[in-house]
């Protein structure tokens, strides 16, 4: 069975950066494509970024593009969310998804089969 779990959330200044974390296990990691998805209170679960799992290459939602950037390294079998210039608004439960059906991008929610259990960011002076 697939997991996904998260780590690197907290509390951060506006401006301030922090790296999230998510570390796989339960199947072979390079044939997934992962994201990022993040979720505001009231609000829907919204896409950030996402890494396919053939060539490496990155989606970011307007809002973040510029200021995050997705990683993951196969041999550790990990993703990582780095946000720098963090505002206010990033404040959210941060979420990572993996799928191993889907090929490419998958920058919708309903593309993901597996969940972490999510890590909060707050974003507050």
């Amino acid at each position: 069975q697939v997991q996904l779990v998260e780590s690197g959330g907290g509390l951060v200044q506006p401006g301030g950066s922090l790296r999230l974390s998510c570390a796989f296990s339960g199947d072979t990691f390079r044939h997934y494509g992962m994201g990022w998805f993040r979720q505001a209170p009231g609000k829907e679960r919204e896409g950030v970024s996402c890494i396919s799992s053939s060539d490496g290459s990155t989606y970011y939602a307007d809002s973040v593009k510029g200021r995050f950037t997705i990683s993951r390294d196969n041999a550790k079998n990990t993703i990582y969310l780095q946000m720098n210039s963090l505002k206010p608004e990033d404040t959210a439960v941060y979420y990572c998804a993996g799928d191993g059906r889907r090929f490419g991008l998958l920058t919708r929610r309903d593309d993901y089969e597996y969940w972490g259990q999510g890590t909060q960011v707050t974003v507050s002076s």
